[in-house]
């Protein structure tokens, strides 16, 4: 391109005479302004269009001078034109327009156009990474359906042919050929836009530098070099790469080396030998131990606290994730709102401390919640809460419920973390008032548990809990009938103590695996005579995938109570079956044996059986699922169950899955029913059924 001429200059300029302004002359007219108003009742004048031809003259014209600034870089500098590094001479983004009146058709006419690929497929080794990110970085797939003039898909196949090229070198291909085409359908009004790829050959890595690495400890040096996956010989791919860095800082910081250091990678690409050479620079930093946990004062709990909640003890080898588990285990706490956990040299060279700086939460929370179930009836909840108002993590919390079938007034202190992590200490005391079908109880209850407790933080497959309880409740059956019995009194103290097997990948929705688990609670109980008898349920579940998108879920639940007659046992304390954790479709606490009022008695053996198909759907970003299932079950006077009369239920859920759970409402309708049973149940909760 010809270089601009310099402007011209007088080589003496002669000045020019200026009359002097006179301030008290009258200013000169303006010039014409005025412009003509248009005609309302004229159709204004269409405004000047391009033409295809003209446009498609405009795209030939902007590629000549793009080959042509190519061809000036290469004849400044032929070395740099040959480097496939800084030149993009090999792809061809020119626009055959030979057939031009047939292709491009009537002036102005928008078209639909389809990409298609060759030389290169999704399935072979050059096509691994390339297809799915040309598919996802296109500007052409990007606006796939919005019809186009033949300029606009010029200038996007010429964007996407650099793409595709710069892809192929990502993955190692530094002698790539990009070409592309197009094959009209003027019949369709449709335009394929083929691009057509020559890989060529695959740059492997001819030397690998990991500078620095030695200056680990002897015995870790091997290790950290394997931990580094990409070795001679192995493609140049920067992907490969980038991923190779991350795994051996990985290793660096799960290895005790809190203050190592990666520098960028640097890859050189030799064209001439037809491979490439990659220099990363390493310092480890020197290897530590576990030092002191130091936390600044007025924080919501001490270096004490802190480290019991840590998964490690001073002198054990330090390790990025023991770091990350501490922080995310501290905001877990619920006290603070940020946190960060930083090494910090100890200046011994063997250890290092753990600052940990946190910002406290609210401690204080009121919440409410409303609900309903078919045979429950409508049910709201207030509470309040302070999490640290004894120190540390001693939370108290004050709770009312108000409902249809229950009214309760409810006083909790809990210990989280008590002498070890997740094990949390409960003691309670409360007075409520129950009349559900099957019995009417005024209740009194204190009671204290210890227990280890499953987190989203470690979900853990062995948990257990024991416990102790005062019961004094004024209970009778039917409170419904025309002529209630009298009430009875008894008083309880039991033992309740659970293990708990959780082999799941997932605490509320899991997607395979299995559950296991028994809950045993001895009890004394006096109502005018004295007797004594324990209460057993076990409960297990099964969760297989089908595929991605759906998993059947089976439950199985067994109960009895020995060692007393069904009447001589509370009527709150008996086994129960129905409703939304149990058998859907059936009311609350509605199957197994009846009075004469046909009110559910209870009984001493339990059997509850369900099975269900989760399946997610595509649609609506994949958040919704349904959920058809099976339950049955059933009551027995008898102490232990027989299997025989089972009450079945079926019906569908729908699921909606949030980053904290499924929401889930389900449907159900009993299929054998007896005199009383609804038609229709409906039930809504956090979490699956099981």
């Amino acid at each position: 391109m010809a270089a601009p001429a310099a402007a011209q200059q007088s080589p003496d300029p002669t000045p020019v005479q200026v009359d002097p302004i006179d301030p008290d002359e009258d200013m000169a007219p303006l010039p014409d302004l005025e412009i003509d108003w248009p005609e309302l009742d004229e159709d204004p004048a269409p405004p000047p269009t391009l033409t295809d031809d003209a446009l498609a003259s405009e795209d030939a014209a902007r590629a000549a001078e793009r080959e042509a600034s190519l061809e000036g870089e290469a004849g400044d500098n032929a070395e740099l034109a040959a480097d496939r590094d800084e030149s993009v001479d090999d792809v061809d983004l020119t626009l055959d327009t030979s057939d031009a009146d047939t292709f491009l058709g009537e002036a102005g006419i928008e078209r639909d156009y389809s990409v298609t690929l060759k030389g290169i497929e999704d399935s072979s080794e050059q096509g691994i990474g390339v297809v799915r990110r040309f598919g996802e970085l296109s500007e052409l797939d990007e606006r796939d359906g919005d019809p186009a003039l033949i300029a606009q898909i010029n200038r996007r196949a010429e964007a996407d042919a650099e793409l595709l090229y710069r892809l192929l070198r990502i993955d190692g291909f530094y002698d790539a050929l990009v070409d592309f085409d197009y094959v009209p359908d003027i019949t369709a009004k449709r335009v394929e836009v083929v691009f057509t790829v020559t890989p060529g050959e695959r740059y492997p890595l001819a030397a690998i530098d990991l500078a620095g690495l030695d200056a680990a400890a002897a015995i870790d040096t091997a290790m950290l070099r394997d931990a580094f996956p990409i070795a001679e010989g192995d493609p140049a791919d920067q992907d490969d790469i980038v991923l190779g860095r991350e795994e051996l800082s990985l290793a660096l910081g799960e290895n005790g080396y809190p203050f190592a250091k990666l520098g960028e990678p640097e890859l050189t690409v030799d064209h001439e030998a037809v491979s490439g050479s990659l220099a990363m620079p390493v310092t480890p930093g020197g290897k530590r131990n576990f030092g002191n946990i130091v936390v600044p004062v007025d924080k919501p709990f001490g270096e004490k606290h802190a480290q019991l909640i840590a998964r490690f003890d001073r002198g054990d080898l330090y390790r990025a994730s023991d770091v990350e588990d501490l922080r995310r285990a501290i905001i877990a706490t619920g006290l603070v709102s940020q946190v960060s956990v930083d090494p910090v040299d100890a200046g011994d060279n063997e250890t290092v401390d753990l600052t940990v700086n946190m910002t406290p939460a609210p401690p204080r929370t009121i919440a409410g919640e409303i609900g309903y179930g078919t045979g429950e009836g409508f049910r709201a909840e207030a509470s309040w809460e302070h999490r640290n108002f004894f120190p540390p993590e001693g939370l108290v919390r004050v709770r009312a419920v108000a409902g249809t079938r229950e009214q309760l007034a409810h006083i909790v202190f809990r210990r989280n973390n008590f002498m070890r992590r997740d094990q949390v200490l409960t003691a309670q005391a409360l007075t409520s008032q129950q009349k559900f079908d099957a019995y009417e109880a005024r209740t009194a209850l204190v009671s204290a548990v210890i227990e280890r407790k499953t987190t989203f933080i470690f979900q853990k497959k062995w948990t257990w809990s024991l416990g102790a309880e005062l019961v004094y409740s004024a209970e009778r059956p039917s409170p419904s009938a025309a002529a209630p019995p009298p009430r009875t009194t008894y008083y309880v103290a039991a033992l309740p103590g659970s293990l708990y097997y959780d082999g799941t990948d997932d605490l509320l929705d899991p997607q395979s695996g299995f559950r296991l688990g028994a809950r045993v609670s001895p009890e004394f109980s006096m109502a005018g005579s004295k007797d004594g008898y324990a209460r057993v349920q076990i409960d297990g579940s099964y969760y297989r995938p089908i595929n991605e998108k759906t998993v059947l879920a089976g439950r199985v639940r067994l109960g009895t109570i020995a060692g007393a007659s069904t009447f001589d046992i509370a009527p709150s304390r008996r086994h129960y079956a129905g409703g939304g954790g149990s058998v859907r479709g059936y009311g609350y606490q509605a199957i197994g044996p009846r009075d004469i009022n046909n009110d559910p008695v209870g009984g001493r053996g339990l059997i509850e059986l369900s099975a269900e198909a989760r399946i997610r759907l595509d649609a609506f970003g994949g958040n919704f699922g349904v959920v058809p299932f099976v339950d049955a079950g059933n009551v027995y006077d008898s102490e232990f169950p027989d299997f025989s009369g089972l009450r079945i239920g079926a019906g569908v859920g729908i699921r909606y899955y949030t980053n904290f759970g499924p929401i889930r409402v389900d449907v159900g309708t009993p299929l054998n029913p007896r005199q009383g049973d609804p038609r229709v149940a409906v039930y809504v909760s956090l979490g699956q059924a099981f």
